[in-house]
């Protein structure tokens, strides 16, 4: 029995040395794993509080015996087990291949356990050379609304949103539609029917240049337009491209084929001008906005316009409030039709990410 006491209190106290501690500025001390360090917060794992997470400025010392991927603000990342200065003003990273290393506090930019560098680096691998599966990132916004009584009116509305962006390049795709009924009158009658959808491909030539295509549809009961099919590409410029504001320009050509119901079909090629911006108000507030203008070459100086913009403020992770505003103008309608279509559209929004 003894023995075995014995025995236990060695492993306990073997197990123990071989732990990670860190020492916090009230004098606390935690023993366990560390995952990681992001620069802000360091992640540790003990054995009976489980997994903390504690302000890296509220450390005071490291004493690391599992080796850890120590990144570097030069770009260097090193290998080994760490520990703190006396003066916590550096960490000494004892390698297997150079020795121990100093580098001063300020320049580690992340520490990672082993688990946590293959998670991390298999999440790089997966940037650097995506499935096409991969990166997608969208959103989808369902509303309906009825009205039952004297009079039974409904409204059904659905915008899907998804994109996939690269260093490389960037595909989007977008579809609305509404629809709306009412029988105020004693009949069923079909107020409003309105579909438009799109995908557009965008490949970086360079930082600053890009050339782009894609496909506009749509239909519109109420234009009298069964379809219309507009493609289109061409070369766009990056013009703002910072962490809250993202500006692109594009300057191209497009197609319009269109078919009425009132048996017209007619073909036109356009100028394409165009602009798309972005930009984030706050971390949870965004708005997102597309222009595009499209003269004909010929025709007698006809032309179409549109125009999407739409709000965006985060609720939860996956759960966001929007307000989209969709313009469609078209200056040559069909007889007894007017020129302007607009849909506006608000309520919660789920959004994923793959």
């Amino acid at each position: 029995m003894k023995l075995t006491r014995a025995l236990y209190t060695c492993l306990l106290i073997a197990h123990i040395g071989l732990a990670d501690q860190i020492t916090l500025k009230n004098g606390d001390r935690l023993t366990g794993g560390i995952q990681k360090d992001d620069g802000k917060n360091l992640i540790i794992k003990t054995e009976l509080a489980g997994v903390v997470t504690i302000p890296r400025e509220a450390v005071t010392s490291i004493s690391a015996q599992q080796e850890l991927y120590v990144g570097l603000a030069d770009g260097q990342t090193l290998v080994g087990a760490v520990t703190t200065t006396a003066d916590n003003a550096k960490f000494d990273i004892a390698t297997r291949e150079t020795g121990v290393i100093s580098v001063a506090r300020g320049s580690v930019q992340s520490m990672r356990s082993k688990e946590e560098q293959t998670t991390y680096q298999k999440e790089i691998d997966r940037y650097r050379s995506p499935r096409l599966v991969d990166l997608w990132a969208g959103a989808l916004d369902v509303g309906f609304a009825t009205t039952q009584g004297n009079a039974k009116t409904s409204n059904l509305v659905l915008n899907s949103t998804a994109s996939r962006a690269t260093r490389r390049d960037k595909i989007a795709v977008y579809y609305t539609s509404l629809f709306a009924s009412s029988n105020a009158s004693g009949k069923n009658i079909t107020t409003a029917n309105t579909k438009r959808g799109g995908i557009a491909y965008n490949l970086n030539l360079d930082p600053k240049w890009f050339v782009f295509g894609g496909a506009d549809l749509e239909a519109d009961q109420f234009q009298s337009l069964d379809l219309r099919f507009a493609p289109s590409g061409g070369l766009g410029l990056h013009a703002i491209k910072a962490e809250a504001t993202v500006l692109d320009m594009q300057l191209g050509a497009a197609g319009n084929r269109e078919f009425f119901s009132t048996g017209l079909n007619r073909t036109t090629a356009e100028v394409l001008l165009g602009e798309f911006l972005t930009h984030k108000f706050s971390s949870s507030t965004s708005l997102q906005q597309k222009l595009a203008f499209y003269p004909a070459v010929s025709g007698g100086g006809d032309y179409r316009f549109n125009f999407d913009a739409s709000s965006v403020t985060v609720i939860k992770k996956w759960l966001s409030w929007q307000l989209t505003l969709s313009d469609r103008l078209l200056s040559n309608p069909v007889a007894g039709r007017k020129k302007n279509d607009v849909l506006l559209t608000t309520g919660l929004r789920i959004t994923f990410a793959r």
